[in-house]
């Protein structure tokens, strides 16, 4: 579609147009879309306004001097609580009064869905208009007294004198006192009246009502710092805070309504987050339970340690501490709690691995322990023996940070070294060239992963334990009792094991700061400790990266809405004039919003740049891998994913991705697959990732960007060969960098076009004859499998018996056979009603059945004549299928039959082998309908030499005493022949018919899909689901034979045959892409999978082939922040503006931002990918 796609339709822009001013005002609706009367909107007025009346009768009375402040703040509060309480109470009554009315009205269905009908000013329809009420009763008294509460203190907050005292200015008093209490009104009417929908959505739905809340919290917050400055005296730093809150205090309907605040759920997810990474040392959790505990439990480990009276004991407990809760604590406490099942059930069963978790045993922990005691004796040897040195050029605590920066170098080249491109700048000249194939880029990249096991180790034990050293060289450790000692240190001997990359860093950075600034007088020396130092280096050194990601971001969706002509509007030339001219406006947008740790929103994705609110870096509430739009393609990211984690874990341990961290997201690429991964957790020897599939059948959209995509991936890694030495990356400045390949062990997709050897004349001739030799070899095999079960059930038997009976006819058989049986008909089998039948007989007759022995004959259905009552046997089953409703009405417009020639009854069978039996079909697969002439032509057709020969590779193993000649005896025995040319011609009559034509091309893709015509034929087969299925496979086996006979050549004899055969019955599985069995065999890893389709529109037939093998998966590195923030975006346009138009401008196909693709990326309900895996823990060792 061309780029002037609306941003908004017409009925969404007259939504959005109601919507928004109802926003900005806090919920009162002014703009309704109809006529409604004044008094509606006059309501609304005096309902908005009243927290001012009744805030402003205290004001009054304390401005006259008759009460004093905190009794003016009582008073408004408690007039405030009962209003509330009388509207809340209003509005139950409105809906008791209107419950029985309710019941009697006709709905209307020609009006609008929101439109109300008012009978009066404070009618039922009116009050539950105005005041739709609360969910809960304990909302409705709670909200109550809580807006009691926030008139009260907002009453004291906005006293004109209090204020004046603030500025000594009285123009400035009279704007903050009456924008000061538009704001409460805001926050009022959206508490007790009607809560607006707020634009900073986090959550699709608030079930329990906390939206209402957000607005008044973030005034209550305001007035906090108020009462904090009242009564703490002298305090210049809270007084000057105190005035620019007051200033700030009349802007927050405008944050409300940009949606720069957060919801209230994403304010304390987000600071949870903030302050166990940045303040405590820790990683961000998937999921909010666990950010909670391991919130609560860090924070009560920093808490402990300043209560530790030895500074010996506060360097082992930091040290102990901050291993331990670097480790992936879930997954062992997973793995003791299965352990001791395991123990209690005394049954290993119970212990089983659910996907990819981490089997934690007694090496891992052997090595932990090992790790820890080392990291506790280092520590404290060094701390006893050294820590007293003041620092200097040639003090231990600098020959630490000299280590430090040579293992900083050190690992930094050997993580850029394993990536494509240098910096994603310059093709790195050390990676393989030619990486087409596995074989060849694992024997190139055998260096490199030399490299990576070397940074492995320096980076798990080797660094850690140098900047341990570093630590507790440290002097600032002897400052017993203090609180920045002990949030300093206690985070950063934390982060040395949770985030070792980063801590490196940042210890490196203050080691350098002390070695340049000695002056013992400067504040970054005298007023800051070590571990104060590192913190705020590692706050900078986020935010830092996070400005130059937004700033690139923005650079490039300001460019790319001109330079690629298809995202080129009528307003893009204005749009980028504004952003040159307010440029610095854009910088602090970014400033803030790397600040806040937010998203920066492009509206519509258009270069219209809005802060977004913080929320936690996995950007949606909802735990990982929860939800997924499943389809049939899914279970082909279901096969791939363990394989491909366990590629990542060696990639992200070796240093090859890049720097990985938490919220860092990543794009896979191959052939028609696309991975989304997302790192959300991260710590000592471990990550957690979420892998997301996306859609297969490729829109437009998504074709556009994915043919970008490979692309980038073909200049990196395909055309290596032509390109020179430190050649640049042509992509630079596209939000996906090229990272490496990992082999994956998954599925190839090849697809053909069968023209030219479904409508060959020559290959459908031989089809039928391939057939009837595919399906005497599948019956065979059958038959022989299925007497190893009767003989290992039947050994006791046989044992006390001595020998074989001599014919024996299997019980098993006899029992299993089906009920439909006997309601298997044809032309020539109907028993018809005469002049002299009794239609009210309470017994059906029945003629007697045949024996064992007999075949040729089938058994009756009994029919009834059409009107007559119906009655039931006591010796019929009571259940009748539909088919077989079908079947009594189909076969009454059959012509009468005599009756006489239904008495032939064949000869039994004797077989002359007393061992033919294991090998007879089963007897109600002999009962096909098949004229005799016809079971003479296909004795003449059929194949004996081959029968002979699947004779001769029977073994028959399964039989403790079997004659010298029992194969012989096998091939000899003509009836049971007999039986196979039987059964063979019953298959045959179902699928093809009784003629001999060549069967057409649509006739056997009908038959391979399994959708022939009704027949007489087929509908007996049908009847027969064991034996239709094994016609079927057998039909498919032979229509694989015939492609693989056009493409390689005939078959030379039998021996190649049934190597075809058995490689077909072992390796493949042969059948329909809809078929659940096809699932299966994907999930199962069959070796290969062969399906056959058609294509209307060009009237072609194509074989689609799956092959596993190891292959090669290009990953790229995106941009965090631009996907962050078409995230932040599609949830704004979706939750708040309800923009769901599926041909909306923000899901339009965008090269260099991969807009579609990062929109389904997106959890649902928002984005729709077809695959999310649920936490997977990959370790690192």
């Amino acid at each position: 579609m061309g780029p002037d796609v609306p941003l908004l339709n017409d009925y969404k822009q007259e939504f959005f147009l109601k919507r928004f001013p109802q926003t900005v005002l806090g919920g009162p609706r002014f703009k309704l879309g109809y006529c409604a009367p004044p008094y509606i909107y006059v309501n609304q007025i005096i309902l908005f306004l009243m927290p001012w009346v009744l805030g402003g009768v205290g004001t009054l009375l304390y401005q006259l001097g008759v009460m004093k402040d905190y009794y003016t703040a009582a008073l408004s509060g408690g007039l405030m609580f009962v209003t509330a309480l009388i509207l809340q109470m209003t509005n139950l009554y409105a809906k008791q009064k209107t419950v029985t009315i309710e019941r009697m009205q006709i709905q209307n269905t020609l009006t609008d869905e929101d439109e109300f009908e008012f009978s009066s000013c404070v009618g039922s329809e009116t009050v539950k208009f105005i005041i739709p009420g609360k969910k809960y009763i304990i909302n409705t008294v709670f909200h109550s007294l809580l807006a009691g509460v926030l008139c009260g203190l907002g009453t004291w907050y906005l006293l004109p004198n209090r204020i004046t005292l603030l500025y000594s200015n009285i123009g400035g008093t009279v704007m903050i006192f009456v924008f000061g209490w538009v704001t409460i009104c805001i926050g009022e009417y959206s508490l007790i009246i009607n809560t607006a929908t707020e634009t900073a959505t986090f959550q699709a739905l608030d079930t329990y009502e906390i939206t209402a809340l957000m607005r008044p919290f973030y005034i209550f917050v305001f007035i906090t710092v108020d009462l904090a400055h009242r009564f703490a005296v002298n305090t210049p730093i809270l007084e000057q805070i105190n005035q620019i809150l007051h200033i700030i205090f009349p802007f927050l309907p405008f944050l409300w309504a940009v949606g720069i605040l957060p919801p209230l759920d994403a304010l304390f997810l987000w600071g949870m987050e903030q302050l166990l990474e940045f303040g405590l040392g820790g990683s961000p959790m998937s999921s909010n339970t666990k950010l909670l505990v391991m919130f609560l439990i860090s924070a009560g480990t920093a808490i402990a340690s300043y209560f530790i009276p030895s500074t010996l004991g506060v360097i082992l407990f930091m040290t102990g501490f901050g291993f331990i809760l670097s480790l992936n604590l879930s997954e062992i406490g997973f793995a003791f709690k299965h352990t001791m099942i395991s123990h209690l059930a005394s049954s290993k069963s119970k212990n089983k691995q659910r996907g990819l978790r981490i089997q934690f045993g007694w090496r891992e922990f052997i090595f932990y322990l090992t790790v820890l005691m080392f990291a506790l004796i280092e520590a404290s040897l060094l701390h006893r023996f050294a820590g007293f040195s003041s620092f200097s050029k040639a003090s231990p605590q600098a020959i630490a940070s000299y280590v430090l920066i040579v293992l900083l170098i050190i690992m930094w080249i050997l993580r850029e070294i394993q990536r494509v491109y240098l910096f994603g700048v310059f093709r790195n000249p050390f990676y393989p060239k030619d990486v087409r194939t596995v074989t060849v880029f694992m024997e190139k990249q055998r260096r490199l992963m030399k490299v990576g096991v070397v940074r492995r180790i320096l980076l798990t034990l080797v660094s850690p334990f140098a900047m341990i050293a570093f630590l507790s060289l440290d002097r600032s450790l002897q400052n017993l009792h203090s609180v920045s000692v002990c949030i300093g240190f206690t985070r950063i001997f934390r982060m040395v094991w949770q985030n070792t990359e980063n801590a490196l860093l940042d210890i490196v950075v203050v080691s350098i700061a002390q070695m340049l600034v000695l002056n013992p007088d400067l504040w970054w020396n005298k007023s800051l400790d070590t571990g104060i130092r590192l913190l705020l280096v590692g706050i900078l050194r986020d935010r830092l990266l996070q400005f130059v990601s937004k700033l690139q971001f923005a650079i490039a969706l300001l460019l790319t809405s001109w330079t690629e002509k298809k995202q080129r509007r009528k307003s893009t030339g204005t749009l980028i004039a504004l952003n040159v001219v307010f440029f610095p406006i854009l910088l602090t947008f970014i400033t803030i919003s790397a600040l806040l740790s937010s998203p920066l929103l492009p509206l519509f994705t258009l270069p219209v740049f809005l802060i977004g609110f913080p929320r936690p870096i996995r950007s949606w509430p909802g735990p990982v891998g929860t939800t997924a739009c499943v389809c049939s393609d899914t279970v082909y990211y279901q096969q791939m994913v363990p394989s491909l984690a366990v590629a990542l874990q060696s990639a992200l341990a070796a240093g090859s991705l890049g720097l990985s961290l938490p919220g860092s997201h990543y794009l896979c690429r191959l052939q028609d697959r696309l991975m989304w991964i997302l790192v959300l957790e991260k710590g000592f020897t471990y990550c957690g990732v979420n892998i997301k599939g996306l859609e297969l059948q490729e829109t437009s959209c998504h074709a556009a960007e994915a043919h970008r995509v490979d692309e980038i991936f073909e200049m990196a890694f395909k055309h290596q060969e032509q390109t020179k030495i430190l050649s640049p990356n042509h992509h630079f400045g596209h939000i996906l960098t090229p990272c490496t390949v990992l082999p994956v062990r998954l599925y190839s997709d090849a697809r053909n076009v069968l023209s030219g050897i479904i409508d060959s004349h020559e290959n459908l001739k031989h089809l039928k004859d391939d057939f009837i030799k595919v399906l005497v070899w599948m019956l065979v095999q059958y038959c022989y499998k299925k007497s190893k079960t009767w003989e290992s059930l039947g050994n006791a038997d046989k044992n006390k018996k001595g020998s074989f009976p001599e014919n024996q006819h299997s019980g098993a058989v006899e029992r299993s056979r089906p009920l439909r049986e006997e309601d298997s008909f044809s032309v020539d089998t109907i028993e018809d009603w005469t002049d002299d039948s009794d239609i009210f007989d309470l017994e059906t007759r029945t003629k007697d059945r045949k024996e064992p022995g007999q075949w040729g004959t089938t058994p009756k259905v009994h029919l009834s004549i059409p009107g007559s009552v119906e009655t039931q046997s006591q010796d019929v089953p009571q259940e009748m299928s539909p088919e077989d409703k079908l079947y009594r009405a189909v076969v009454l417009g059959l012509p009468l039959v005599d009756k006489g020639k239904q008495e032939e009854v064949l000869p039994q069978v004797t077989f002359s082998c007393s061992y033919s039996e294991l090998l007879s079909i089963p007897e109600e697969w002999r009962t096909a309908p098949v004229p005799p002439s016809k079971v003479n032509e296909m004795r003449q057709r059929f194949p004996e030499e081959w029968y002979h020969f699947i004779l001769s590779q029977l073994d028959f193993f399964h039989l403790k005493e079997k004659p010298f000649n029992l194969l012989e005896d096998l091939m000899k025995d003509k009836a049971l022949k007999d039986l196979y040319v039987h059964g063979v011609l019953s298959c045959c009559f179902g699928l093809f018919g009784l003629d001999n034509t060549v069967p057409a091309p649509s006739h056997v893709f009908r038959a391979y899909t399994g959708g022939i015509p009704w027949s007489v034929g087929l509908d007996w087969l049908t009847g027969k689901p064991e034996l239709f299925q094994l016609a079927l496979k057998a039909f498919r086996y032979t229509f694989k034979l015939m492609v693989d006979k056009a493409s390689l050549g005939p078959v030379e004899n039998f021996k190649e045959l049934v190597n075809y055969l058995e490689e077909y019955e072992n390796d493949w599985y042969i059948g329909l892409v809809s078929d659940l069995e096809w699932q299966q065999a994907v999930l199962q890893e069959k070796p290969y999978l062969f399906s056959l389709g058609h294509d209307p529109n060009m009237g072609i037939y194509t074989g689609r082939v799956l092959t596993l093998q190891e292959l090669l998966v290009q990953v790229g590195k995106l941009n965090d922040e631009a996907v962050r923030g078409q995230w932040a975006n599609l949830s704004w346009e979706l939750l708040y503006a309800t923009n769901d138009d599926e041909e909306r401008y923000s899901i339009q196909a965008h090269p260099i931002l991969l807009r579609n693709l990062t929109v389904q990326a997106a959890d649902p309900p928002l984005g729709y990918p077809i695959y999310s895996s649920e936490l997977l823990h990959l370790p690192l060792f």
